[in-house]
């Protein structure tokens, strides 16, 4: 126990002590314990709290899993939500406050405990002075400590002000949304009301509809039953009548198809005398008959007929139906052999010679040959045909050998062979060219021109004007019906 001299007790009764102020309050009834460190610092013992997380702690929290719930949650959830962190950061404001009010008092009581002490270590002497001291330097210690405490306690007041005033912009914001779903909704209640309102309108007056369609189905089909019924009657009186009329109707019809008929032949007749009124006043004549499979050979009239080898001469198919002239290419020598193209079409020949032009057409159009279509039917039911063949031209040069070729006319390819030695073979394609020879004047109604390809063509002579027909015309079928190709003669307008 410390001693004290008589002198100090004397000062000690002398001076007065002032007393602290009454109207001071204290967190707590007993004063706080503190440890000295080194230098006199005051080490605060740490307290054990039983409460579990502060508010501040349990705000947080809650703010981060709204943040991180916000796209799962619907927006009425967001508005209770952050009504309900709106709350508590009024709470932790509140709590800031109290906090800040124990603060201020904690500093006013150090000031006067500051003064009270001071005040007494002018009075004391020795080893009390120097536990004067102590204190005083442990008061001073924790006024910095306080005020480190309140610069705290500022930031958090800051922190919890701006996160409350963030809360509670999102709580309206969330209001917000909350009424503007809640018009839209209310509208799309409203539209879908007045949708199902329609439809059953609709739906009533379809109804109405089907009634009235049924009366009305009810009353036709009455009538028709009337109508059938006073028919019956009617022809019961007068059957003869009503036979009668039934066999002058066919008698008209079968007069009107007799006189049909009679009409077509009587034009072609009348078109035909035409023609050959042109054909009397031409200086030129066309020699050979005009079936499919002869040869025609445009000859003078008389001595007195310019000559044809001074003259231009140029053939053309004439349609019968809107009459316009195809131009046959390559056919411009005095003879022509038809080909089945020309079949049912008049052949015009237009003769140039000193600036005046001369037309010569066919008395009628080109007849088929007889017997030619069953034939190429028959071959059509194979799956190719060979021709005998002799090579007259190949490459628009006389070909010197005149040995026996097959000539191959197959559904997918032509070839063209001597026993094992193929000449050429093609599939069928646009360049592909097929007519009947315009050029050799002997053997033209059995020959043709075939090009399988660009750079390769060949003349080829027949045993008979049929297999060379029969030839053309399965060549044609069978590329039609595989690439769609027309196969033609060279610049033919098909």
């Amino acid at each position: 126990m410390t001693k004290m001299s008589t002198e100090i007790e004397e000062n000690m009764e002398g001076e007065v002590i002032f007393p602290v102020s009454a109207d001071v309050s204290f967190a707590s009834d007993g004063f706080p314990k503190y440890k000295l460190g080194p230098d006199n610092q005051i080490l605060e013992e740490p307290k054990e709290d039983n409460k579990g997380p502060s508010l501040k702690e349990v705000v947080e929290q809650e703010t981060m899993q709204l943040s991180d719930q916000h796209k799962r949650l619907s927006v009425r959830d967001l508005a209770c939500k952050f009504d309900k962190n709106l709350t508590a950061a009024a709470k932790l404001a509140e709590e800031a406050k109290l906090r800040e009010v124990a603060s201020l008092e904690g500093h006013v009581l150090l000031k006067k405990l500051r003064d009270a002490l001071e005040s007494l270590r002018g009075r004391m002497a020795g080893r009390n002075k120097e536990d004067v001291e102590k204190a005083i330097s442990m008061v001073e210690a924790l006024a910095v400590k306080l005020t480190q405490k309140e610069g705290e306690l500022i930031q958090e007041k800051f922190e919890v002000k701006k996160l409350a005033n963030f809360l509670r912009q999102a709580s309206e914001d969330a209001k917000k949304l909350v009424n503007q779903e809640k018009s839209f909704a209310c509208a799309e209640i409203e539209s879908a009301r007045a949708v199902v309102q329609r439809i059953g309108e609709a739906l009533d007056e379809e109804e109405r509809d089907a009634q009235n369609s049924k009366n009305q189905a009810a009353d036709v089909e009455e009538l028709v039953e009337e109508v059938q019924e006073a028919r019956r009657i009617k022809l019961l009186h007068q059957p003869s009548k009503v036979i009668d009329m039934e066999h002058e109707l066919r008698a008209l019809r079968n007069q009107i198809r007799e006189k049909s008929i009679v009409s077509v032949k009587l034009q072609k007749e009348l078109a035909k005398s035409k023609r050959a009124e042109q054909n009397k006043l031409a200086p030129y004549v066309l020699d050979g008959s005009e079936t499919l499979g002869s040869s025609l050979q445009l000859k003078p009239r008389s001595d007195g007929s310019p000559l044809l080898s001074k003259c231009s001469v140029q053939w053309y198919r004439v349609s019968s139906e809107d009459s316009q002239n195809e131009v046959i290419s390559g056919a411009n020598k005095t003879f022509y052999a038809p080909e089945p193209f020309d079949v049912g079409r008049v052949l015009q020949v237009d003769i140039v010679s000193n600036g005046q032009k001369v037309i010569v057409t066919t008395s009628g159009p080109i007849e088929p040959a007889a017997r030619l279509a069953t034939h190429v039917e028959n071959l059509l039911r194979k799956s190719s045909s060979e021709f005998s063949v002799v090579i007259s031209q190949m490459n628009g040069q006389d070909h010197p050998s005149h040995s026996v070729h097959v000539f191959n006319v197959g559904k997918m390819r032509i070839k063209l062979c001597r026993g094992w030695i193929t000449k050429a073979r093609e599939i069928y394609s646009a360049t592909m060219q097929l007519c009947g020879v315009r050029t050799n004047a002997n053997n033209a109604a059995r020959s043709l021109f075939w090009q399988p390809r660009k750079g390769l063509s060949f003349v080829l002579t027949f045993e008979s004007e049929r297999d060379r027909n029969a030839a053309i015309m399965l060549a044609r079928k069978y590329a039609y019906d595989c690439n769609a190709v027309i196969l033609a003669g060279p610049e033919d307008q098909v």
